[in-house]
């Protein structure tokens, strides 16, 4: 059964949900660039699934999670480095972007995923949005949680896996945070339980 928290945390999402696919279908265009930027744990991952399902446009949106960019647990800056001049720059001037997953067992590039520039794209992703990302996107979104509350669900999410390398990763989300200033560049701030 779920708990009250789950609750208010679902009904938080939707709200936002609602709100960016507003903000998406106001800006008249046919292929938007929604960036969802946010501490782990804090809820982006949910919420760009959220706005996928109610995209307010015709045709599909690509959806790109940053945790299949990311080269390891020290690559945040390299996981965005990698979207935007992979998938925004070409997405911008119209023509086709790519990335590749990076395999996390094998710890190396793996197949390579193309991005359509005539499709709206959502990214999702810890460092996601900077100074360089929201110039090239027209919805930017800072998803922000409690630290406590972020990390427990993360480590609920990713159990043992994560947690040796929350502190590194934490490590890397402040500089990003602490650098881009993040929150100063969104559209739309979203506040989750």
């Amino acid at each position: 059964m779920p708990s009250r928290s789950d609750d208010l945390v679902a009904a938080a999402l939707e709200r936002a949900a609602t709100l960016i696919t507003q903000d998406i279908r106001a800006l008249a265009a046919a292929n938007p660039v929604v960036l969802i930027d946010g501490r782990s744990g804090a809820g982006k991952s949910s919420l760009a699934a959220r706005v996928a399902r109610q995209w307010p446009l015709t045709g599909r949106v690509q959806v790109i999670a940053l945790d299949s960019l990311y080269p390891g647990w020290d690559g945040l800056d390299a996981g965005v480095g990698h979207v935007l001049d992979g998938v925004l720059r070409p997405h911008g001037r119209g023509y086709l972007g790519t990335w590749n997953r990076w395999d996390w067992e094998s710890e190396a590039p793996a197949e390579s995923h193309a991005v359509d520039p005539a499709l709206g794209v959502i990214i999702e992703g810890s460092g996601v949005l900077t100074p360089a990302t929201a110039a090239l996107a027209d919805v930017r979104i800072w998803v922000d949680a409690a630290d406590p509350v972020r990390k427990a669900r993360a480590l609920a999410r990713d159990g043992e896996t994560y947690r040796p390398h929350w502190d590194r990763w934490a490590a890397q989300e402040l500089r990003h945070v602490e650098r881009d200033d993040p929150r100063a560049h969104a559209t739309r701030i979203v506040e989750i339980p």
